[in-house]
């Protein structure tokens, strides 16, 4: 054991920049064969680490006689962040899986002298997230130069590892997906561990050398390197927050107190409003218990950060919630931006919440943060001091994200379309991370269904394709030998959703039209076949799909076990059989972007054969519909509306019903987009408008993001919900691709009972701008397109070509 120097650092601090990489590094051929792709560093461990979570840290010391640029490459399992000199330069990896794990590249400028590397290491195994895999707990450092390899690189500089003490993990609650919450007591933390300054550093033990996923050749069981796909999260300190109510709770928990203006501490509520604002700190005295609510007034993704001074032996508890409740152990809400007589407690649970908690040791300026970060609008921090007295310095939240922003606009004549922009685009924002997801606060889960919106929304919003990038391949990673692709992944925790493998084939046709880059489609081609060949076997003597094996999940409507329509589990249901129809015509697209004209050929006869089956069985003459189930006693939306994508029928009777039918099961948030992608098709652009009843309540409702499902609803944050800005554009301006790779753009605008609507797309080649006004009996279009990007208009019973630049129309309207 040994003691790493703590004496303060002279140098310059250091400067370093992630890179993203192209191709992967050490694929050089070499000598012998399976050797290519082995890194010069190896994988490093705590000697004989536990099998609880725990945390880790690796140190290097150097002392350089000159300046060193020198790019690294990192990795961890499960989680590192990276610090030189004390100051944090990143943290990492982002999440993929055992055969696809992801690392990190800087290019590192330190000064001549004296520096240490110091990388924090968490491992979290049984109790972390779903979304995270493992190997085993291990560090890897390596410079892309093999000529500081003996300097630089784990496995054979002297490095050094000790475990950090402090750090004890606890259940989430009903947040089961997202991994332990943590305490972190004090008196046992390593203080200023990242300066290298503490106890009893061990030498650590050499695991296995780096391998890349390039070239796995004879290995044992190690994480397979590739680089990373996108760039670092962004990370921003916010002075983000109101104080809404201080009060004194009685000893206890407190989830079954409410939040009551008669026990407001209006004098304490200033103090804590200047600690939020970054003004001055708060004291407390000994044996003093309070509870402090803060309204965010936005729903965030953060770090938070506490530093104290004093109060050895107090603790304080930062929980978060994204809404209060009406009542403790009851779900609804009500209206988010109220909080009198409402309940901080924990949906399911009924507990005091969910979050972390820190126990200060006494000494001055000590800094807690905690490993992953919490999610919501409402932050309950509970203080209590014990025999000496406490001062909390600062309390901060780091907002977190990919870095995601809204490059579209839109306007029309309707303002409350307009509203529903900003909780549109902040929904996509928190559940955009190192992978979509389709809740911050509960799951942290990129699922397929969700994602597919998710993209959509994304190509139309901004020209960064990486996450929906990284979704497209992390599905195709998650194929099980039946073919079927995995309901969410990254996820070491298996979960079957069907129907997800077809949106999975869908997303891979978006991305062909949105985005060009056919080499990458072609790549995901496999996989493909692969889903349709799965659900082809599983078609019956009937000609139906039969119920594949798992959760046949279409839409969480009212009345539908688990979201499955009726009969899903034991006999063939027209929305499985009408979505593996769409499917299969998004791949015979996808066949003739490629050039295989013959497997194009094979899709669409398969659709039609099955097009005929479900007419055969599902069609009910008497009410000019589909029925859900073969006994024609269960009617939806979602058959009619795929019925329309598939144009497995033109009898007009299914519109009307789809329009006017009382008794039918509506599409909840999430697939009303393929209801409007159902009205969009029909040009019923009113339809959408009426159909956003749902969104303006959000709106009036409080609400900052969109909600998973109708109320009482589980999530406040679920970004399928977000779809309506893609309609605003793609939609209600109507802005697609007009072919592959949007080398062309075909606008049909559908704008209902709007006199007007305009707004711009962001294309990869620079903004489509759309502008239309519309009086009685005529109507005036400007559009706007970047250079090298032609099209067509479709509009007043006329098709248009366009060219580059800006072009005005003034037409008459058809009658």
């Amino acid at each position: 054991m040994e003691r790493m120097s703590s004496t303060p650092f002279e140098t310059a601090p250091a400067v370093a920049t992630r890179v993203l990489l192209r191709d992967p590094p050490f694929l050089q051929p070499v000598e012998p064969w399976n050797h290519r792709g082995r890194w010069p560093a190896s994988w490093i461990g705590l000697p004989e680490p536990p099998d609880e979570p725990f945390v880790s840290a690796f140190a290097l010391s150097l002392d350089l006689p000159d300046r060193l640029l020198v790019r690294v490459h990192v990795s961890a399992d499960e989680r590192y962040e990276l610090y030189v000199d004390g100051q944090r330069l990143g943290r990492g990896p982002e999440r993929g899986d055992e055969d696809n794990w992801a690392f990190d590249t800087y290019d590192v400028d330190l000064a001549a002298g004296s520096h240490t590397l110091v990388a924090k290491v968490s491992w979290l195994g049984p109790d972390a997230a779903f979304a995270q895999h493992t190997v085993q707990p291990a560090f890897i450092f390596c410079p892309q130069d093999e000529a500081y390899t003996s300097l630089l690189a784990t496995g054979t500089a002297p490095w050094k590892v000790k475990r950090i003490g402090g750090y004890s993990f606890k259940n989430p609650q009903a947040a089961w997906g997202t991994g332990a919450n943590l305490e972190i007591h004090g008196q046992e933390f390593d203080w200023n561990f990242t300066n290298g300054a503490t106890e009893e550093w061990l030498d650590p033990v050499t695991i296995h050398p780096g391998e890349s996923s390039a070239y796995p050749g004879d290995r044992g069981r190690t994480p397979l390197l590739r680089p990373a796909m996108l760039p670092p999260m962004m990370e921003r300190a916010l002075p983000i927050g109101k104080v809404r109510n201080v009060s004194t709770p009685p000893p206890g928990p407190t989830h079954g107190v409410p939040i009551r203006q008669t026990d407001h501490l209006n004098a304490e509520a200033a103090k804590w409003q200047s600690l939020l604002d970054q003004r001055s700190p708060v004291e407390f005295a000994p044996h003093s218990r309070r509870r402090i609510l803060i309204d965010l007034d936005d729903y965030y993704c953060a770090y938070p950060e506490l530093v104290t001074s004093g109060g050895a032996g107090a603790s304080v508890r930062v929980h978060w919630q994204e809404a209060l409740y009406e009542k403790d152990g009851e779900t609804p809400k009500g209206n988010r931006d109220e909080i009198e007589g409402k309940y901080f407690t924990t949906v399911w649970h009924w507990q005091d919440g969910i979050g972390d908690t820190f126990f200060p040791d006494g000494g001055e300026n000590r800094l807690f943060e905690t490993l992953w970060w919490q999610c919501g609008r409402y932050v309950e921090v509970l203080v209590e001091t014990n025999d000496e007295p406490l001062t909390l310095e600062r309390l901060a939240f780091r907002e977190t994200r990919y870095p995601v922003e809204n490059k579209s606009t839109f306007r029309a004549s309707d303002p409350r379309l307009e509203r529903i922009t900003p909780i549109a685009v902040r929904s996509l924002q928190m559940c955009s991370h190192e992978t979509f997801m389709d809740c911050p606060y509960f799951e942290q889960l990129q699922y397929v269904g969700d994602t597919r919106l998710q993209a959509l929304v994304t190509y139309a919003i901004t020209p960064d394709d990486r996450l929906p990038r990284q979704a497209l391949q992390a599905f195709d990673w998650s194929r099980q030998t039946s073919g079927i692709t995995q309901s969410r992944y990254p996820s070491r925790v298996r979960q079957l959703i069907p129907p997800f493998s077809l949106w999975w084939v869908c997303m891979v046709h978006d991305y062909a039209m949105w985005r060009d880059d056919l080499r990458f489609v072609n790549e995901r081609m496999p996989g493909v076949h692969a889903v349709l060949d799965y659900f082809r076997q599983s078609i019956g003597a009937d000609g139906l799909l039969e119920p594949p094996r798992g959760w046949n999940f279409v839409d969480w409507v009212p009345g539908w076990e688990s979201g499955a329509p009726p009969t899903a589990l034991t006999s063939p249901v027209a929305p499985l059989n009408l979505q593996f129809v769409l499917a299969l015509r998004k791949a015979a697209l996808l066949e003739d972007i490629m050039g295989d004209t013959e497997m194009a050929v094979r899709y669409r006869k398969l659709a039609a054969r099955l097009q005929e089956a479900i007419r055969r069985s599902f069609w009910n003459p008497g009410r000019g519909m589909f029925a859900d189930d073969l006994g024609h006693r269960h009617f939806s939306e979602h058959s009619q509306l795929l019925a329309i994508l598939t144009a497995t029928s033109d009898d007009p009777r299914v519109v009307e019903g789809l329009l006017n039918a009382p008794d039918l099961a509506r599409t909840t948030i999430y697939f009303s987009h393929y209801l409007f992608e159902a009205f969009g098709q029909l040009g019923l652009g009113e339809e959408i408008i009426k159909r956003l009843d749902q969104w303006h309540e959000l709106v009036e409702n409080g609400l900052r993001t969109t909600i998973e499902h109708p109320e009482p609803t589980r999530s406040d944050c679920h970004a399928w919900g977000a779809h309506p800005q893609f309609h605003f554009l793609a939609t209600i301006l109507g802005i697609r691709p007009g072919s592959p790779g949007f080398a062309t753009v075909h606008i049909v605008p559908s704008l209902g009972s709007l006199t007007f609507a305009e707004g711009s797309m962001p294309h990869p080649k620079g903004d489509i701008r759309v502008a239309i006004h519309r009086t009685e009996g005529r109507t005036t279009a400007k559009v706007d397109l970047p250079e090298g990007v032609s099209g067509t208009l479709s509009i007043s019973g006329q098709k248009i070509s366009l060219g580059n630049g800006e072009q005005a129309f003034d037409l008459v309207d058809s009658a």
